[in-house]
C-alpha cells in the first residue's frame, strides 16, 4: 500500500510504535519529530521518515496536537469565500502552510463584525493554533484581546498589539496611482466608484483619488463619486445612477475589478464604448481581469501572494520569530480599457 493510499476495510491499521520498532527508536521520539520539536540526529529523522513510508503511516493532526499542544490548524476569517480576490489569498494561505504541515480552517465573516466575532469563537472551540483575518470589521480592541490568547494576523489594516501582525498594503497609494494613470491619459473629469466606506481600504482608494487629482490641480466633484458595494452588480448601477446625473465624465475609477467590470456592461448596454467614450481602471487586477474585453486597466494588488504572505507571517509568529515580510508595492498594470483622451 502506498503512503497516500487509504487502508481497505479490514487492512492492519499502522500505529506510531510500530514505525518506532521499525525506525530503531522510541514512540515518543517519533512524536517529537512529527511535531518538529524533535532534537535528534538528522539519521534518526531519515530513519523515522523511511519507516513512515514503508509502512504507510499516516500521522493524526488530533492525536498530534493533544500530544504537542497543537492541532496544525489555521482558523483564517475571510469574507466571502465566493470572492474572486478572497478566493486567491485562501489559495496563498493554503499554498503557504501545507510545507509545515498546518492546514487552514476557513469561515465567513460577511462583513459583519458581530459575525466576525462569533467566527472567532468558532475557530477557538476548534482549537486551531492561530487566526488569520482577511480585512473586515473587528475593532482593533477585538483583535488585541484575541491576540493575547492566540497568535494573530490581520490584514488591511496598520495595528501593533503582542501576538499580532498586521499586513497593511498601501490603498492610498494605489488610488493615487489609478486616478494619477487616467491624468497623464489627459483626462480631466474622472468618476469614481467607491467601495463601501465601512471598508478601510475602500476609504483609502477614495482618499488617494481625492490627492491625486488636487496634486493635478482638479477640483474635486462629489457629483461624480458614486458608492458601489465591491461587486459586478453594483458598478452597473452605479454607472447607470453617473449616467443618468447628467454629470459628463471621460474616464471612471473603480474601487475594484469587478464594480470596473460592473460598470463596462453598464455602458456597454447605453451604447458607450470603453474606451473610446469613457476610459476606465479597475484596482485588484484580478486574473480574469485581462481577459475581460477589452482587457481591464488597473491597479495590482496580489491577492494570492498576500494570502501567502499573511501566511508566512502566522508561521514565524508560532514559531516564536517576530515576522519578517515586505508587503508589494501598488503599481498600474495599463491594458487596453483606458487610453489617451481624444
Amino acid at each position: 500500500m502506498k503512503h497516500n493510499e487509504k487502508a481497505p476495510a479490514g487492512a492492519m491499521v499502522v500505529k506510531l510504535e510500530m514505525v518506532a520498532q521499525a525506525a530503531g527508536v522510541s514512540p515518543s521520539t517519533v512524536s517529537r519529530i512529527l511535531n518538529g520539536t524533535a532534537v535528534v540526529s538528522e539519521a534518526k529523522k531519515q530513519a523515522v521518515n523511511e519507516a513512515i513510508a514503508k509502512l504507510g503511516f499516516v500521522p493524526n493532526p488530533i492525536a498530534r496536537g493533544l500530544a504537542g499542544g497543537r492541532t496544525f490548524s489555521i482558523g483564517v476569517i475571510t469574507q466571502s469565500i465566493d470572492s474572486p480576490f478572497y478566493g486567491g489569498a485562501l489559495r496563498g494561505i493554503e499554498e503557504a502552510l501545507a510545507p509545515d504541515g498546518y492546514s487552514p480552517l476557513f469561515v465567513s465573516g460577511h462583513w459583519d463584525a458581530v459575525q466576525e466575532a462569533r467566527c472567532i469563537d468558532v475557530l477557538r472551540s476548534r482549537r486551531v493554533d492561530g487566526i488569520i483575518v482577511l480585512t473586515g470589521r473587528l475593532s482593533d480592541k477585538v483583535l488585541k484581546a484575541c491576540a493575547k490568547t492566540l497568535p494573530v494576523v490581520v490584514t488591511g489594516r496598520a495595528l501593533k498589539a503582542p501576538g499580532l501582525f498586521a499586513l497593511n498594503f498601501d490603498n492610498f497609494q494605489g488610488g493615487q496611482l489609478a486616478t494619477r494613470h487616467l491624468l497623464d491619459l489627459g483626462h480631466r473629469q474622472i468618476a469614481f466608484i467607491a467601495g463601501d466606506d465601512g471598508h478601510p481600504d475602500a476609504t483609502e482608494r477614495h482618499r488617494g483619488y481625492r490627492a491625486a487629482l488636487e496634486a493635478a490641480g482638479v477640483a474635486y466633484n462629489p457629483a461624480l463619486v458614486v458608492s458601489g458595494r465591491y461587486y459586478e452588480e453594483s458598478g452597473r448601477l452605479a454607472v447607470e445612477r453617473l449616467l443618468d446625473s447628467g454629470c459628463r465624465f471621460t474616464a471612471i475609477f473603480s474601487a475594484n475589478d469587478q464594480m470596473a467590470q460592473g460598470a463596462a456592461l453598464g455602458l456597454y448596454r447605453r451604447a458607450l464604448r470603453v474606451p473610446d467614450d469613457i476610459s476606465i481602471v479597475g484596482f485588484d487586477d484580478l486574473a480574469q481581469s485581462a481577459y475581460a474585453l477589452p482587457p481591464l486597466s488597473t491597479v495590482r494588488h496580489p491577492a494570492v501572494e498576500m494570502g501567502r504572505l499573511a501566511a508566512t507571517a502566522m508561521l514565524q509568529l508560532l514559531r516564536g520569530d517576530k515576522p519578517v515580510v515586505e508587503v508589494p508595492v501598488p503599481q498600474v498594470i495599463a491594458r487596453e480599457s483606458s487610453q489617451r483622451l481624444r
